[in-house]
């Protein structure tokens, strides 16, 4: 059996699931959540903890292992959330929000304003400094890879957005 997939999932009362034949439901304090079954993989939920099953052979035990990870981060979206931060670096690089988008200046002809998917909150508590929450893991990691791309951090001087805590190796500057 996979690693991943034997590993059980304790649930907490506050987390309501439904199983269907492909589809498990995940409803909780901070939203709603679904995760796509495959037919060869099966899920159970007793006495508050989800366990995973699969057929014989290695692709189902992929994706039992896939699946596991999949409920575990449903779960615990429903009831902390997720959260990223990225972090401005260079002079004159701002975010603000307008409503709920977000309005970044980041040394371009024009400003660049993003407007994130539904189900995604962004928050700027300074200017240099934005910070994405989400009850799906994936949508936060999109949302912040979709800012990022706006503009990736240099590596020379290191100007850019970036994951706070990122770690970047410069690169020297051109001798002559």
């Amino acid at each position: 059996m996979s690693r991943v997939a034997k590993n059980p999932i304790s649930v907490s009362d506050k987390v309501n699931i439904n199983i269907t034949n492909d589809l498990v439901m995940v409803k909780g304090p901070n939203g709603e959540l679904s995760v796509p079954l495959h037919k060869e993989v099966t899920v159970k939920f007793a006495d508050n903890v989800l366990s995973v099953s699969y057929e014989d052979g290695a692709k189902a035990k992929a994706l039992g292992g896939t699946t596991r990870a999949l409920l575990a981060n449903a779960v615990l979206g429903v009831t902390e959330g997720f959260d990223i931060r990225l972090q401005l670096v260079g002079v004159g690089y701002r975010a603000s929000l307008q409503g709920r988008n977000l309005n970044l200046t980041l040394g371009l002809s024009h400003p660049v304003v993003y407007e994130p998917p539904e189900g995604v909150t962004i928050e700027v508590p300074n200017q240099t400094e934005i910070l994405i929450k989400s009850a799906s893991k994936e949508q936060v990691g999109q949302a912040a890879a979709d800012i990022r791309a706006y503009r990736p951090p240099e590596p020379y001087k290191g100007k850019g957005i970036r994951y706070l805590g990122e770690v970047l190796i410069m690169k020297e500057a051109k001798k002559q």
